[in-house]
Parts: C-alpha cells; structure tokens; sequence
C-alpha cells in the first residue's frame, strides 16, 4: 500500500513540475516578459493570439467567403454551388463538409430557438427542405448529425444512440445521392465507433471508403479513433494500421505520417519516462511525418494537419529548428489536433509557440536566421 501511495504522489509531482521544467528548459521564465532578452513570437511574424483562427487547420478562403455569406444571410445557395464544384474524391470535400456542418451545430448550440427566436443553422434545415437530392446537402446533414451526437449527448445514453441511428440511416441516403462519393462512407465512420459496430462490420465500411479512395488521408485518420485503445480496438492494432496504411503510401501521400498520429492518440496521461520523446517509437513517427511533409504538395488539404502535430512533437522533442520551420508554415490557423482538444485552442497553440521560439533563440537562433 505505501508503495501505491508513492507511486501516486510522484505522478502528481510529474503531473505539476513537468509543465513547468519545460518551459524552464526551453527558456521561458528565466527572463520577464517584457525584458529587452525576452523571445516574442512577434518578431518572426506571427499572428497575435487573439486573432488566431480557430475554425480550420489552414487558409481556404473560398470555404471562408461562403461561411460568412451563409450565416449572414440564413441561404445555403452558395454552400450548394461550392460543393458542386469540389472534387469527389479529395481531401478538400470532406474538410468542407465538416465545416458547414460544424458551423450549423455551433450555430443551433449558441441560438437553440425559442418562442420567439428562430434556431442557429435554420439554412441547413432549408436547404434540406428545399433540396432534399441535393448531395452535398445530404453530407453535411449527415456529419450535423454525428457532431450533434458528439456536441450534445454522452456516449452510451439512449439520447446519443438515437442521435447516431439517425446519422447511420442518413448516411445511407447520402451514399445513394452520390455513387463513388467516399464522404458519406467517411461520415459513418464517426458513427461506427459511436455504435460500437462490430470488426467485421467495420472492416466491410472500410472496404467500401477503399474502393472509392483508397490513398485518402481523412478517412484513415477517421478509421484510426475506431481502432484506438480508447474505443474498439487496442494500441497494437491502431498501430498496425497506421503501419500499414503508411506502408502501402504511395509516393507524394501524407499517409506516411499515420504512424505519428496513431503515437499521439496512446500517449500516457502523465509522463514519467524520461526521454520519451526521444525514444525509438516517436522518433521513427516523426521522421515519417517529416518525409511526408516534405514529399507531400504544397497545396494537399491535410498538410497542415501533419504540420501541426509535428510542432507538438517536436517541441516536446526539444527539435526547436524544425518546430519553428513548421511554425512558419501554419502560424494564424489553430483548428487542428492536438490544439482543438484543448478548452482553448489559440492559447494551447500560443504556448507551444512560444516554447519554440525560446528554445530556438536559446540555441542561437533569431528572426534573421529562420529560412522563410
């Protein structure tokens, strides 16, 4: 028993003291903020905190303008056209529809309706009553219904499984809109692991998203949470498919950083093996990362969801250079793992920014010597 209670306190200590010896280590707190040798993330350019967009993972100014257009004016038109437009089979469709039906879930969280008050995301509802063979529609009333799920009820409760039931038979519609479409497929996702759909019956949804896109990086990481510890599966089988979804990449893929994601959803709660980040395992993922980074296309939708994760790794890896090289890539957008798992994404960024800038001057680097 006195051994447990040892063991208890020193992950408490690590819990409280491993925070704060990083920042420690990295250069922060030894100087006060607005001392002349102080690192400020504003001399490389970057975006003041509270200006940080939380919304996406990085620019997509056309999903931005229509955003703006639809919530200011309640009329899905424009949402329509830019789906019509968007290729099937890419990263960028999936992206876009999840925005669209995030903004209509946030909308009706923050205007549920009233008496008096017409419900937040009223357009979705419209564009579905007006265009119910509209495919696109059909796929962001789908994942509207999964992030409610999600958003509104707890995992387990009859309220949650009812939500899902509908997410799973509106999936089914959506699919029948749009042959070859991967993303109605890449909505059930969510909603398999939310039903606790069997293996086999898991499997069979992955063969059909394979068909369709078998290279495609949002899905994988979607199947990834199923294949989790946390949900139906186990460490050794997320990495296994993280493993092979990276083997079988071809050239020019970011699936080739999968095994950095599957490294991220087992990390400890609390730390206490030194060196962990160096070790073996996550440095093996992030130098697959870093090759994908590195082969991907500038303008691939989930580079900056690679890049991202790669500056939490690498700075708790203490590789400030290539923390701040990614820094320079996807500084001003924060919607993206490992940030939005935080109550406050653009401050969790901020920090981690920060980290990487005091430990990059603390080593001799400056604003003079970061190659653009």
């Amino acid at each position: 028993m006195e051994i447990l209670w040892v063991l208890m306190a020193m992950a408490m200590l690590s819990f409280v003291l491993v925070p704060f010896l990083m920042r420690r280590r990295a250069g922060i707190g030894q100087v006060p903020p607005g001392h002349p040798d102080a690192a400020d993330p504003a001399n490389y350019g970057f975006v003041r905190q509270e200006e940080l967009d939380v919304r996406m993972p990085g620019p997509d100014q056309d999903l931005l303008d229509v955003l703006e257009l639809v919530q200011r004016t309640q009329d899905y038109r424009a949402a329509s056209q830019l789906l019509a437009g968007t290729e099937k089979e890419g990263e960028l469709r999936w992206q876009r529809v999840q925005a669209f039906a995030g903004a209509a879930s946030v909308e009706l969280q923050q205007r549920p309706g009233g008496v008096a008050e017409t419900p937040g995301g009223q357009w979705l509802r419209v564009w579905r009553a007006e265009a119910p063979k509209d495919p696109g529609c059909a796929a962001v009333y789908a994942e509207f219904l999964v992030q409610q799920a999600w958003r509104t009820a707890t995992p387990g409760t009859d309220e949650f499984r009812i939500i899902m039931e509908e997410a799973r038979e509106a999936c089914g519609q959506a699919a029948l809109l749009a042959p070859g479409d991967p993303v109605p497929c890449i909505v059930e996702l969510s909603v398999a692991r939310g039903l606790a759909y069997s293996h086999p019956e898991f499997e069979k949804l992955w063969l059909r998203i394979l068909d369709r896109a078998p290279a495609h990086m949002g899905a994988h990481l979607a199947a990834l949470h199923y294949w989790c510890e946390k949900w139906h599966g186990s460490r050794d089988l997320a990495y296994s498919f993280a493993e092979a979804a990276a083997a079988r990449a071809p050239r020019g893929s970011l699936l080739a950083a999968m095994p950095l994601f599957a490294v991220f959803e087992h990390l400890p709660e609390v730390n206490l093996v030194r060196g962990f980040y160096e070790s073996e395992v996550v440095t093996k993922a992030v130098h697959g990362a870093l090759f994908a980074v590195h082969a991907a296309r500038p303008d691939d939708p989930m580079l900056a969801h690679v890049r991202h994760l790669l500056l939490f790794f690498l700075v708790r890896s203490e590789r400030w250079a290539e923390a701040m090289s990614q820094l320079m890539h996807i500084d001003g957008h924060v919607g993206a793992v490992p940030w939005t798992l935080s109550e406050d994404p653009a401050a969790e960024f901020a920090v981690y920014r920060a980290l990487a800038v005091a430990g990059y001057e603390a080593n001799g680097g400056s604003p003079a010597t970061l190659h653009h």
